[in-house]
């Protein structure tokens, strides 16, 4: 069975969600099967394990309606890939589509970096749910990042094709010590729905905290951040190393995010894979990735927050979370992610055509 897969998100220098994703799973997905690997320039092998690949046109190319034409070529039996937008008129394999969240449906607001052709087309495509079901029809089988997303596709009716949970994970990590400093960490975007503005207000009730923002910032979002919280109370980081995450992960209070949608969210399953408790919006996705390791706040509410930090002083409720929190971030291991696709491509493959 040729088995290939769609690496041509991998991202340059630095991975981001999806890239990481997708440069993980395939790796994985290696110790279980051969594996042929689709990228879109030579550079993205520096961000991927040795396998075999081909190369083919970009997913932000016009040609991407039509990139089945050049996949036919190599003549695979099953192509998976990490997005739902991969073309497919004309293929002649099995294709497995993923579509990792409704995030954008509810925030349609698309990422900056994308052309403004693209993000216009990102806003249309998302104000209706009818052009994702063509989407996603068009596929033999489905691919999602947790339970609580492919709840969402069900209801909704994205979809009459049949729907598997292949989850994101994170690396194992050596366990933290109890020691820690009086600051709160976020990690991730300042898009809309992250509501990083809730972290923010929140400051103004935690006079002795500091808020970590880790992210790479413009300085339209600093300017508004700044202006909800007590001067100094934030520090804005502007981009770390992984080696410098970690370091900071291991000394801080709690790792909080606030988001009103997320798809996985990877920063919390990392912090609690080292033992780090997470402060996080009550909603269902969260429950599902942090289980009894979090505090769950309303998005809606600051002094929520305020109140979740101080529950966090208690020193046996503190450990009480850190040490739960490496077993519930074993549950999300590549190795896992990677079988469950493994069963998915076999069992697809062996279907009559």
């Amino acid at each position: 069975m040729r088995f290939f897969f769609d690496c041509r998100y991998t991202r340059l220098g630095r991975h981001d969600g999806i890239s990481r994703y997708g440069a993980k799973l395939v790796e994985a997905f290696s110790k279980l099967h051969p594996v042929t690997m689709i990228i879109s320039d030579k550079a993205q092998l520096d961000m991927l394990p040795d396998l075999p690949w081909v190369l083919a046109s970009s997913p932000t190319s016009l040609k991407e309606p039509w990139v089945s034409l050049e996949i036919n070529r190599f003549e695979p039996d099953v192509v998976f890939t990490p997005m739902q937008t991969m073309g497919s008129i004309g293929r002649k394999y099995r294709l497995i589509l993923t579509l990792h969240d409704l995030i954008y449906y509810k925030s349609p607001t698309p990422p900056r970096d994308l052309s403004w052709f693209i993000r216009l087309g990102w806003r249309l495509y998302h104000l209706a749910y009818w052009p994702q079901r063509l989407t996603m029809n068009r596929a033999d089988e489905v691919v999602t990042g947790t339970e609580t997303a492919k709840a969402q596709i069900i209801q909704h009716h994205l979809t009459d094709r049949p729907i598997t949970v292949v989850s994101s994970a994170v690396e194992p990590a050596p366990k933290r010590t109890s020691t820690r400093e009086k600051t709160i960490v976020y990690m991730g975007s300042f898009m809309p729905y992250k509501n990083v503005e809730l972290l923010a207000r929140a400051m103004n009730g935690l006079p002795d905290y500091k808020l970590q923002l880790l992210s790479r910032i413009g300085d339209s979002d600093r300017a508004r951040l700044s202006s909800l919280a007590p001067k100094d109370s934030i520090e804005f980081l502007n981009g770390v190393s992984d080696d410098e995450y970690s370091q900071i992960l291991r000394r801080c209070t709690a790792l909080a995010t606030a988001s009103f949608e997320e798809g996985f969210g990877i920063p919390v399953v990392e912090a609690l894979a080292m033992g780090t408790p997470v402060i996080c919006s009550d909603i269902p996705v969260f429950h599902e990735t942090a289980g009894e390791s979090a505090l769950f706040f309303d998005p809606n509410d600051p002094e929520d927050v305020v109140a979740k930090v101080r529950e966090l002083e208690d020193d046996s409720t503190w450990k009480r979370l850190s040490d739960s929190a490496p077993a519930q971030a074993g549950k999300f291991t590549w190795d896992k992610s990677a079988k469950h696709l493994f069963d998915l491509v076999m069992s697809l493959a062996a279907k009559p055509k």
